[in-house]
């Protein structure tokens, strides 16, 4: 089911104010140099990556985005951003409009780890939603992973990635410190990408184990 324009949930937390970026900083925790404009965030070239002051383990995200049309690039070069859930796992956002078999560097793949299911892409110019499920990995008691983090993400309403178990962290994370709380990270390429509507919900780390009669 498409949710585009999905209004804020009574248990979400909203990361996106509408009117500016003051909840957002850099990877190294000054003001973030991203502006917003009529709601929408816009990526500023050579400000650099944002990320939330926000935090989160298991939680679920909805974000949307716009690539710009840039008829005259190709690939990487193309509508380039990026999804960085808890600022580690990125889910590539480029314009892959219409290409037949996506591959690991293509919009909603989970960068060089997985490549999407199908290519659920809009043109460019148009808006576009991404709705992740994240579990976050488990540490042991020595504080090594014991479970991998987890993703499942559905581009435009469609499940592009099912459960799958990351290989780590992709590149250019925050840090690797896996299994502990991160921000959501937006990445600055170099194009005018854009967001809009962007909330989070965090997810118990576990339910309970005993029945609970009525």
């Amino acid at each position: 089911m498409d949710t585009l324009g999905k209004a804020l949930p009574d248990n979400a937390a909203l990361l996106l104010n509408r009117t500016d970026t003051s909840n957002w900083t850099t990877r190294s925790g000054d003001a973030a140099g991203w502006k917003v404009e009529d709601g929408t965030l816009h990526v500023v070239p050579g400000k650099g990556d944002i990320m939330t002051k926000e935090l989160f383990t298991d939680h679920y995200l909805h974000l949307e985005f716009r690539c710009p049309d840039m008829p005259d690039k190709t690939g990487q070069a193309k509508g380039n951003s990026g999804v960085f859930i808890a600022g580690r796992y990125e889910i590539q956002v480029l314009d892959s409009y219409g290409l037949n078999i996506p591959g690991k560097g293509d919009c909603g793949a989970i960068y060089n780890q997985f490549a999407p299911l199908v290519n659920a892409c809009r043109p460019p110019m148009e808006w576009q939603t991404y709705d992740v499920i994240f579990r976050a990995a488990r540490l042991d008691k020595e504080g090594n992973v014991a479970e991998a983090a987890r993703m499942t993400v559905i581009h435009n309403g469609i499940v592009i990635h099912n459960n799958v178990v990351t290989q780590g962290v992709t590149g250019a994370p925050l840090d690797e410190r896996e299994g502990v709380p991160g921000p959501l990270l937006l990445q600055d390429h170099g194009d005018l990408v854009r967001y809009r509507n962007i909330w989070a919900i965090a997810l118990p780390l576990e339910g309970s184990d005993t029945y609970q009669p009525r």
